[in-house]
């Protein structure tokens, strides 16, 4: 049965939802399963099931009209493995991703864990610091700019680069303007560093430049599909390192358990990202006229999966705002995306993380965290700042 479609002027990306949004979510789930947000022109999908139902609808709830909220980032980003349908998606996600499947990044297992041993152990030295700067984003720049063979000039500016991209995934608001000339020195600097021989051979971004070179993929699309490495691998992950360390801390007891029983680690990541989801929403361009939930979306509209709600919907989530490592469902959380469209780049972020708390469990016998400062972003929900000492 259709249901009178609701709508609302929330605006969804005002700086008080960004840095308290639980309660707007529940009360977009609340409303309705689909509802309008007037001030943006786009569906808010809030509710678990039907934000999985139609990440697995890629026909209906496409990806290559872009998933942004502005055309001119949908059009600069045509081609990208993000912004692409079947079959060419299929295609370029199987070009990009054979170094990012679980057999690929086996061999890397030591490398990192050698890394996460190090950072762990001089942190443990310092005793304080700051857990988003000298924890969450210095491993991903260690590990991940050797990895795509990046050279020593540009390194300095991918965590910028990296917010800026996700900033103009949003609407084109006064954050989103404020990023663009980050953003279009980025894509600058992309188009030169594609060129045969600027990237170390064997790493993963010259084996990009090869595939182009064999004719496996459109050469023009080189710098979206680089920036498809880039973007994702930094902002979403330091996000979600963050959050499972800010948690940890403020949970001592579930840190005893994790400490007692490793064997949770991978469940750890899993609620961290649940109950922080790195991406607060991406959109999808509705194909044909369709219902979510009874509510109408006509073709062509835009639905905005709003996972960071999906994630703590109580429909699915038993005691959603609680932090629970020993969470039984756990890794069924939408933080990643899911279906064709799950991030390509999740299990180098697990890898990561799980190196990570393989330190954390053997070294550090207590976390203390003070309160984290937080960053408004279009779309990142991520942390400025966050207090840390370890003590072993």
């Amino acid at each position: 049965m259709t249901t009178l479609a609701p709508s609302t002027d929330l605006d969804f990306y005002s700086e008080e939802v960004i840095l308290n949004p639980y309660d707007t979510y529940r009360r977009l789930r609340d409303t309705a399963p689909a509802v309008w947000l007037e001030r943006y022109q786009v569906w808010a999908v809030t509710r678990y099931d039907d934000v999985y139902a139609a990440l697995h609808d890629h026909r209906t709830f496409a990806s290559g009209y872009g998933v942004a909220l502005n055309d001119p980032l949908n059009e600069k980003m045509k081609g990208s493995a993000l912004v692409s349908d079947p079959p060419y998606h299929d295609h370029v996600r199987g070009v990009m991703g054979g170094p990012l499947t679980p057999r690929a990044l086996r061999k890397h297992h030591d490398y990192f864990q050698e890394r996460a041993d190090a950072l762990i152990d001089h942190l443990l030295e310092l005793g304080r610091f700051d857990g988003v700067r000298d924890f969450a984003q210095i491993f991903p720049l260690s590990v991940v700019p050797d990895l795509l063979g990046w050279p020593a000039e540009g390194r300095e500016h991918f965590l910028d680069w990296a917010s800026a991209g996700f900033q103009a995934l949003g609407p084109m608001n006064e954050r989103a303007l404020r990023d663009l000339p980050t953003l279009k020195g980025m894509w600058e600097y992309m188009a030169e560093i594609v060129r045969p021989g600027r990237l170390a051979p064997g790493s993963w971004g010259a084996a990009l430049v090869e595939a182009a070179e064999k004719g496996e993929v459109d050469k023009q699309l080189l710098p979206a599909l680089i920036g498809d490495y880039l973007v994702p691998s930094l902002d979403t992950t330091v996000s979600a390192l963050s959050t499972m360390l800010w948690q940890l801390g403020e949970n001592p007891d579930q840190w005893r358990m994790v400490r007692e029983d490793p064997s949770l680690i991978p469940n750890v990541l899993n609620e961290s990202i649940r109950y922080e989801a790195p991406i607060r929403a991406l959109s999808r361009y509705v194909t044909e006229d369709t219902e979510i939930g009874g509510i109408p979306l006509a073709r062509g509209s835009r639905a905005l999966m709003v996972y960071a709600s999906a994630n703590r919907d109580e429909r699915h989530w038993k005691d959603p705002d609680t932090f629970d490592v020993t969470r039984s469902n756990a890794n069924t959380h939408v933080g990643f995306g899911h279906g064709i469209h799950g991030c390509v780049g999740q299990g180098l972020a697990r890898l990561e993380g799980h190196s990570l708390l393989n330190a954390l469990v053997r070294k550090v016998a207590r976390i203390e965290v003070g309160q984290p400062t937080w960053r408004v972003h279009n779309t990142i929900r991520a942390m400025t700042t966050l207090p840390v000492e370890f003590s072993a």
